[in-house]
């Protein structure tokens, strides 16, 4: 893998239309990673909202959280894009508009325009709202491999509820839920590109600017998917590095 991706790094520097396609294509990457962080963190907080609420002792949050969960994860990520952008972000707008209509005519608001919710944050929301119901179960497995025993003698102890999850769940919890939380973050990289449907000028869209512009669609495309390799097994190497630290200063124990 290092090989192939040294050789093509060289032909990106001895080749002049390689090395212009990389250019134009590399303009994309901060959005990319923009629309990737604020997106996975979005979900995360999401996602762990869901899980508390699919463990907590009332039966009414659980069976919404269930819902949650089951609803999303039927859904495509490039529909749920869609219906978010077109549908979700026309709602919000006409929502805002309703309650804060008496603030417009004081001058203290303006009214709200479809417009002015921009494309990039229809994405992130779409994306964050897809991935949640996947986090939520994530983490709902790991707190669940928790030795119950463990959890009622913190309660013996005296232990409130609060403290019972950072001290005793979380720590224990953490080291399941790493490796797929992990992977869905990969993962998170690879399906930002699907914002490019709506305009978002990352990597992909970048790309396919260039290439229907110039009809070069083998090296353009090339390089695309060399870029988004990079920031996959990179990432994937790095995440794997921390869990590898994680075991050996759990065993060091």
């Amino acid at each position: 893998m290092g090989v192939c991706a040294l050789g093509l790094a060289t032909i990106i520097i001895v080749n002049d239309l390689y090395a212009q396609v990389f250019a134009t294509v590399t303009r994309g990457i901060g959005i990319t990673l923009i629309v990737t962080v604020c997106a996975f963190s979005l979900a995360t907080l999401m996602g762990l909202l869901v899980a508390l609420a699919g463990l907590s002792d009332y039966l009414l949050l659980r069976q919404a959280a269930r819902f949650y969960v089951e609803l999303l994860r039927g859904i495509p990520i490039l529909v749920l894009l869609f219906y978010i952008a077109f549908v979700g972000a026309p709602g919000f707008v006409w929502l805002y508009n309703s309650l804060a209509q008496p603030l417009f005519a004081t001058g203290l608001l303006e009214p709200l325009q479809v417009r002015d919710v921009s494309l990039m944050w229809r994405a992130i929301f779409a994306l964050a709202i897809g991935y949640s119901s996947f986090l939520a179960e994530i983490f709902r497995a790991g707190f669940q491999s928790v030795d119950p025993g463990q959890i009622e003698a913190a309660k013996s102890l005296g232990l409130k509820r609060g403290q019972r999850f950072r001290l005793i769940i979380l720590p224990q919890a953490f080291r399941v839920i790493l490796p797929p939380f992990s992977n869905d973050f990969v993962s998170m990289v690879k399906d930002s590109s699907l914002v490019s449907v709506l305009g978002v000028a990352d990597v992909s869209q970048a790309g396919k600017i260039y290439a229907s512009g110039s009809f070069r669609f083998f090296e353009t495309y090339s390089i695309v998917a060399y870029i988004y390799l990079v920031l996959t097994i990179g990432l994937s190497l790095v995440l794997r590095g921390v869990e590898r630290r994680l075991r050996q200063r759990q065993a060091s124990r």
